[in-house]
Order: structure tokens, then C-alpha cells, then sequence
């Protein structure tokens, strides 16, 4: 099965995460099939701290991919009212 989840980067106290989508077989920091966009919890004011490539992220979910409950709720906080793929269960 394919999910859409975070895989982690970065250094040791400075995370950084890519919204990746991967065979939910590989590590979640392994191999993975497209970065569809990042995660930074720890963006300075003023910087990105999140980017999602709504467009590749729609056309994922309807090729059957699953989002992890993590990137659901990431997705959601940025997405406007309405447009959020809703989770599939």
C-alpha cells in the first residue's frame, strides 16, 4: 500500500521533514516514491515552515494513497475550508 507520511531530516535538536509518499513496506526514513513537499517545525518568524504540493498530494490520494494522521492534520491547517482531502479510512 502507498502512504503519504513525513520522513525526518536534519540535524541532532533541528528536525526537518519531507512529506514524502513511499510503500508503507519501506522505512519511513527509506526509500521513497515522490517529495510532494516539507515540514519545519522550527521555521524561524517570517519563514515557510510548511509546503504541500496540493496538485500532486490530490493526485496521489486518488491513485489510492493513505495519509498518515500527522500529514492529515498538517494538510488541513493550510489547506483552505473545503478543499482538504478528507482522510481515507
Amino acid at each position: 500500500m502507498v502512504v503519504i507520511r513525513l520522513a525526518r531530516g536534519g540535524a541532532k535538536q533541528r528536525p526537518f521533514y519531507h512529506v514524502v509518499v513511499a510503500d508503507s513496506r519501506r522505512t519511513a526514513s527509506g526509500k521513497f516514491i515522490e517529495r510532494v513537499g516539507f515540514y519545519d517545525p522550527k521555521a524561524p518568524e517570517g519563514r515557510e515552515h510548511l509546503r504541500v504540493a496540493m496538485d500532486r498530494l490530490t493526485y496521489w490520494r486518488d491513485q489510492g494513497a493513505k495519509m498518515s494522521p500527522t500529514v492529515t492534520r498538517l494538510v488541513k491547517s493550510i489547506a483552505p475550508a473545503g478543499t482538504a482531502p478528507a482522510p481515507v479510512q
